[in-house]
C-alpha cells in the first residue's frame, strides 16, 4: 500500500515478515558478536602496551649488560645479616610447622599469623631496602586496618554527636599526596620547626641531648607520615562492608548472648575480611610506589633504590633488577590478597531489607567517639592543611611566581590529555568485553587494568628503555639517510608521560566504565543491530550517551589521579617541564617548603572533589536503597 505521494505503508504481511525476522536477525548479531575481530585487534594493542614496560623490566633484569646481582643483594637489597633475626626466624617456622601439622586446630589462624609477623619483622631488620619496604609497608598496614576499621565500626552502627560530620572528615585525607604530608610534618616537627622551638623555650632546653624527641625523618615517622593519610583505603572498604551487611546476622549473635564487642568480633569482621583485605592491598600498593616522602624522609626503600640507582649512579640495569623485585612484591601482594579472601561467598537470602539499628552513645561516650573519629581527620588532613595555609599566607608574593603558574597549566594541561586517552582505552576495552566476549578478551581486559598495581617508577624505566631504543633507530635512519639528527622524539617527549599516566590510571576509568555499562540492558544492543546498526555506531548513537555521567566521573578520578602523580614524573618529565608535582618536590628537596606550600594547597583541593563523591556511593550502598 501506498500513497500519490510516494509514502509506503506497510502492509499487515510485511509488518509480520518483518516481525518474524527480528529474532533471526538477534542470533546473528549474537554470533557476529562473539568473533568480532576488530574489537579483538583493538584489546591485543591496548594489551600489548600495557604489559610492554613490564615485559621491558623483567627482561633487563634477566640479561643484563653488566650483571650485579650479587652487589645488589649485598649493598642495597638485604645488607648484611643481622644476628637478631635469627631468634625470629625460628620462631616463624616453627610456627608454621605447627599450622601443617594441625592446620583445622582452634589456634591455627592466630599461629599463622604470629608466624608470618615473626617472618616480617626479620625480614625488616634487614639494613637494606628490602627490610625499609617490609617495615614500611608492614607498620602502614597495622595502622591503617586498625584506624579505618575501628572507624567504619563506630559511624556505621553508633549514634554520637556530629557522626554524619565526622563520616564525611575521615574520607578527605585521600586527597592529601603522601609527599605532601611528610613535607607539612617535616616542617612542623623537625629540629627547627616551631613544635621543639617551643618546647626548648619553655623548658630552657640548649640542645636535642636535653631531651627526646620522636624523629620524623625516620621509618616510624613514614609509617605515621603513610598510615595518616592512607588509612581511607581501609575506611571506604570497611564501611562499605559494614553497610551491606545482614542486620539479622548481628541480632541473631546478640540473641545468643554476644555483647557488641564480641558480635563485632565474631561476626562483622569475619564478614568484612574480604573488604579489609581489598583496603590494605591498597594501601600496601601506595607505600611501595611513594618515593616523595620516602626520600624526603630518609628512607631507602625500594623505589628510593631504583630512582637513586638509575638517575645517581646511571646504572640502568641495576634500576631495571631492583624494578623486577618490586614486581615481585606485588605478585606477593596479589597472591596473599587472594588467599585471605578464600572462596567464601557471602550473599544476602532475602528481599528485604531493614535500616541498621543505630545504637546511641551518649553522654562522654559519645564526645569519646567523636573525638576518636576525628583523630584521624586533624593528624591527616587538618593540621597539614594549616600548615601549608601559613606558609603559603607568609610567602603569597614569592610563591605565585611564574614558575607556580608554569607548573599548574602543565599539571592542568596534562592531567586532562591523560583523562580523555584514559576513557577512551577504558570504553574500548570495557565495549570490546561487551560486544565481543571471546576467550581472549575477558582476560586480557582484566590484566589490561592491573596497571594501577604497577609502580609508577617501574612504569617509567619499562617505557623509557624501548622508547629511548625507537628514538635512537629513528635518529641513526635519518642520520644516514639525511645526514640530520632528530633526538628525543619520543622518550623526551609529554608523550612518555601520557602513556605512562594511562596504563597506571586506566584501572580507575576501567571500573567505572564497566559499571556504567552493566546498567545498560544488553537488549538495547539487541535493538540496534536487528535495525541495523554496526557494534560501532550502536556505541556512538546508543551507548554514549546514556554512558556519559559513567565517563564524566572516570575522567574526574583520572585527572585527579594524574594531578598527584609524582614517581613516573619525575623520571619521565621533559626538560624544563614541571607539574606541581614535581614543582613541589624540587623546591621542598631545597629546604624551600614556603614557596612550594601554595602548589601543594592546589593538588589538595583539588582532590577533594572526587574523594567527596566516593564517600556520597560508600555511604548510599545499602542493600535494597
Amino acid at each position: 500500500m501506498s500513497w500519490s505521494g510516494g509514502f509506503h505503508v506497510p502492509s499487515l504481511a510485511e509488518t509480520t515478515r518483518h516481525l518474524t525476522g527480528v529474532p533471526s536477525r538477534v542470533r546473528r548479531w549474537r554470533a557476529k558478536r562473539r568473533s568480532s575481530p576488530m574489537w579483538t585487534a583493538a584489546v591485543a594493542l591496548i594489551l600489548a602496551v600495557m604489559i610492554l614496560p613490564i615485559v621491558t623490566v623483567l627482561a633487563f633484569a634477566i640479561a643484563p649488560e653488566n650483571n650485579i646481582w650479587p652487589h645488589l643483594f649485598a649493598n642495597v637489597l638485604f645488607g648484611k645479616f643481622p644476628l637478631t633475626a635469627l631468634p625470629l626466624v625460628g620462631l616463624a617456622l616453627a610456627g608454621f610447622a605447627l599450622y601443617l601439622v594441625r592446620p583445622t586446630a582452634p589456634a591455627a589462624i592466630p599461629l599463622a599469623c604470629a608466624s608470618v609477623a615473626c617472618l616480617l619483622v626479620a625480614l625488616g631488620s634487614f639494613p637494606g631496602s628490602i627490610g625499609q619496604t617490609i617495615l614500611l609497608m608492614t607498620g602502614a598496614g597495622l595502622l591503617t586496618i586498625i584506624t579505618g576499621t575501628a572507624a567504619a565500626w563506630l559511624v556505621t552502627m553508633y549514634r554520637f554527636p556530629g557522626r554524619a560530620i565526622v563520616d564525611r572528615l575521615l574520607v578527605i585525607p585521600l586527597a592529601m599526596p603522601t609527599y605532601i604530608i611528610a613535607y607539612a610534618y617535616v616542617e612542623l616537627l623537625d629540629y627547627a620547626g616551631p613544635l621543639q622551638t617551643f618546647l626548648r623555650h619553655a623548658f630552657g632546653f640548649a640542645s636535642s641531648r636535653d631531651y627526646w624527641f620522636p624523629e620524623i625523618r625516620s621509618i616510624g615517622g613514614a609509617v605515621f607520615v603513610m598510615a595518616s593519610v592512607l588509612y581511607p583505603y581501609v575506611y571506604l572498604t570497611a564501611r562499605a562492608s559494614f553497610v551491606q551487611q545482614s542486620v539479622c546476622a548481628l541480632e541473631v549473635a546478640r540473641t545468643l548472648g554476644r555483647t557488641p564487642l564480641g558480635v563485632f568480633w565474631a561476626v562483622a569482621l569475619p564478614l568484612a575480611r574480604p573488604a579489609l583485605v581489598a583496603g590494605v592491598s591498597l594501601v600496601l600498593m601506595e607505600c611501595l610506589n611513594d618515593i616523595g616522602a620516602v626520600e624526603y624522609l630518609g628512607v631507602q626503600t625500594l623505589t628510593a633504590s631504583v630512582y637513586s640507582t638509575w638517575l645517581e649512579r646511571s646504572n640502568l640495569g641495576g634500576a631495571a633488577q631492583i624494578a623486577a623485585v618490586m614486581l615481585g612484591f606485588i605478585v606477593i601482594l596479589f597472591a596473599a590478597e587472594r588467599m585471605a579472601r578464600g572462596s567464601a561467598q557471602i550473599h544476602h537470602t532475602t528481599g528485604r531489607y531493614r535500616s541498621i539499628p543505630f545504637q546511641d552513645l551518649s553522654g562522654w561516650k559519645g564526645y569519646l567517639a567523636t573525638l576518636a573519629c576525628a583523630m584521624p581527620f586533624l593528624i591527616g588532613f587538618l593540621v597539614p592543611v594549616l600548615v601549608l595555609l601559613h606558609l603559603a599566607w607568609s610567602s603569597a608574593g614569592e610563591a605565585a611566581d611564574a614558575a607556580f603558574y608554569a607548573a599548574a597549566y602543565n599539571s592542568f594541561m596534562l592531567s586532562a590529555v591523560v583523562a580523555v586517552v584514559a576513557i577512551v582505552l577504558a570504553l574500548t576495552l570495557g565495549y570490546a568485553k561487551r560486544v565481543a566476549p571471546n576467550g581472549f578478551i575477558r582476560p586480557a581486559v582484566r590484566v589490561a587494568g592491573l596497571g594501577y598495581a604497577v609502580p609508577g617508577t617501574v612504569l617509567a624505566l619499562g617505557l623509557l628503555i624501548p622508547l629511548a631504543g625507537l628514538d635512537n633507530a629513528v635518529d641513526s635512519m635519518m642520520r644516514a639517510t639525511f645526514g640530520i639528527s632528530t633526538g628525543l622524539i619520543l622518550s623526551g617527549s609529554i608523550f612518555a608521560l601520557v602513556i605512562a599516566y594511562s596504563i597506571r590510571f586506566l584501572a580507575v576509568g576501567l571500573g567505572t566504565v564497566e559499571a556504567g555499562l552493566e546498567r545498560i540492558s544488553p537488549n538495547l544492543d539487541a535493538a540496534a543491530r536487528a535495525l541495523g546498526e554496526t557494534a560501532l555506531s550502536a556505541l556512538m548513537r546508543v551507548h554514549l550517551p546514556l554512558l556519559l555521567p559513567a565517563l564524566g566521573s572516570a575522567g574526574l578520578l583520572v585527572f585527579v589521579d594524574a594531578m598527584k602523580e609524582l614517581p613516573a614524573t619525575l623520571l619521565l618529565r621533559p626538560f624544563n617541564f614541571d607539574t606541581l608535582a614535581t614543582h613541589v618536590y624540587s623546591l621542598a628537596a631545597l629546604e624551600q617548603f614556603e614557596e612550594a606550600a601554595l602548589g601543594a594547597l592546589t593538588i589538595v583541593l583539588v582532590g577533594l572533589v572526587p574523594v567527596l563523591l566516593l564517600h556520597k556511593a560508600v555511604a548510599g550502598g545499602r542493600p535494597g536503597r
